[in-house]
């Protein structure tokens, strides 16, 4: 019986990252095609818009992303590369070693733009009546 459980718990595991993985692909394809942002540079401007000052030590955006330090930095680079506008890096005062990324003005505002496409995809997937029975039915199993 225990053999069992642990099974489902697997397979309902695999199913909740399957339907994840499936959203995050759709955001990632609706993102790139409306507004030229991958999902993790979504996030970025996201997390840089809740921070005070709207700015942040790129450890500590790494860390929130999920990021390495490399892939972060590369980032943020494509993003200073792409001419936009939407992120300034700073060397920090107290810690020359330290540094910050912050969101300007054209950041904030490509995000506002990309905010409102995220929130429709997010609605037409979690209106999907075949996710909602599996998620229920996940949830129910979990609960039991």
């Amino acid at each position: 019986m225990e053999l069992n459980q642990n099974r489902q718990l697997i397979t309902n595991w695999l199913t909740l990252s399957t339907i994840q993985m499936n959203i995050s692909n759709e955001l990632e394809s609706v993102l790139q095609q409306h507004h030229q942002l991958a999902l993790n540079e979504f996030y970025v401007l996201l997390y840089l818009s809740q921070a005070p000052e709207k700015k942040l030590k790129l450890q500590q955006l790494q860390n929130m992303v999920g990021l390495s330090q490399s892939a972060m930095s590369r980032l943020v680079s494509r993003f200073e590369a792409k001419g936009c506008g939407t992120l300034r890096r700073h060397i920090c005062g107290d810690d020359r070693r330290a540094i910050y990324t912050s969101l300007t003005a054209e950041g904030e505002e490509k995000l506002n733009k990309a905010f409102v496409t995220f929130n429709e995809t997010l609605k037409k997937a979690f209106s999907n009546e075949l996710i909602q029975e599996e998620l229920e039915r996940l949830i129910h199993q979990i609960n039991e």
